[in-house]
């Protein structure tokens, strides 16, 4: 079963999702602000996002709507194919620790 999220008809829907890489960062959490309250009185009505400027970060950032910037199609091809890069490294280094392990295990 896949996790659903009900969102009122009268809110209008999120233009970003969850996860979704920006120029900004990581989409990691969304909240809306309705009309009339203070709230949207203070940060005007409608969607905001909370991002990590990267994966790496500590950082969480507030953004409305209108201030995020998705990537483009080249822009996300090059961010994905450089993560898949750094974890291929990763596995690497991972798979030789293993085989050091075999090896000392074989000598013993």
């Amino acid at each position: 079963m896949q996790p659903t999220i009900s969102i009122p008809r009268h809110w209008g829907y999120p233009r970003f999702a969850l996860d979704q890489r920006t120029n900004q960062g990581i989409i990691l959490g969304l909240y809306y602000y309705p009309s009339g309250t203070e709230l949207a009185e203070q940060f005007d009505a409608g969607w905001r996002y909370a991002l990590m400027p990267n994966r790496n970060s500590d950082e969480l950032f507030h953004f409305s709507e209108n201030q995020i910037q998705p990537l483009t199609s080249e822009e996300l091809f090059h961010q994905i194919s450089a993560e898949i890069d750094f974890y291929q490294q990763q596995i690497s280094i991972l798979n030789r620790q293993l085989d050091a392990i075999a090896r000392g295990a074989n000598n013993g």
